[in-house]
């Protein structure tokens, strides 16, 4: 009997959990379309982290919608900046790709290489941005620089942030109600779960050292 209650209330647990993760993607879908995607997305992907950061931290009884609302509202304007300034980046280096890409031949091997390098940096910065955002409070400039150092410094989470990201999108593509019911809430959760372990580490050395 005490088994059956036990195994009863795991997959209680786990179908909670499951309309949180669905219930957390339709709010993210909702909120992007409220802002017509351009001004909505990076708003709603950084509350979709405001969310998974305090899940995480234990705080899993919060009022899902009203939080992610409150987060959306209050960096509706740094996470655009942000994520602008980001997304323009990395339409410039894509347009230097297809140049570089047109002249394989014509290239010293110095070109490709820093530019693959610039590249890495990019993604770098990327991964490191948004978390950052929903954990410290401070200017674009400041985030864009601490992202840099935080990333280089700590590649090989980097490195595993990436392909853990890429992973979700590579299955969420391949099962299209995944990608409709809990991708936005997955994404969040594996960004943040690895960023706060950093995070956490970096608080605590700053802790010991005042």
């Amino acid at each position: 009997m005490m088994y059956s209650g036990g195994l009863i209330h795991s997959i209680d647990r786990i179908f909670v959990w499951i309309s949180k993760a669905a219930l957390l993607q339709l709010i993210w879908l909702w909120y992007t379309i409220a802002g017509l995607i351009v001004l909505g997305i990076f708003p709603a992907t950084i509350a979709a982290l405001g969310i998974a950061r305090k899940w995480l931290q234990g705080n899993d009884d919060i009022p899902i919608w009203k939080t992610f609302k409150q987060i959306y509202v209050n960096e509706f304007k740094k996470s655009n900046v942000l994520g602008w300034v980001l997304l323009t980046v990395g339409i410039v280096l894509y347009l230097n790709f297809k140049v570089i890409e047109s002249y394989p031949m014509n290239l010293p091997i110095v070109v490709p290489f820093s530019f693959y390098l610039i590249i890495l940096f990019y993604f770098i910065v990327f991964v490191w941005s948004f978390p950052l955002l929903t954990h410290y409070n401070t200017s674009v400039l400041k985030l864009l620089k601490i992202a840099f150092i935080i990333g280089i410094s700590k590649i090989h989470v980097s490195l595993l942030i990436m392909i853990s990201l890429f992973s979700v999108v590579y299955v969420s593509l391949q099962f299209p109600a995944f990608l409709f019911l809990f991708f936005s809430s997955l994404i969040a959760v594996v960004w943040i779960w690895f960023s706060l372990r950093v995070f956490k580490k970096m608080d605590k050395e700053q802790t010991n050292e005042m």
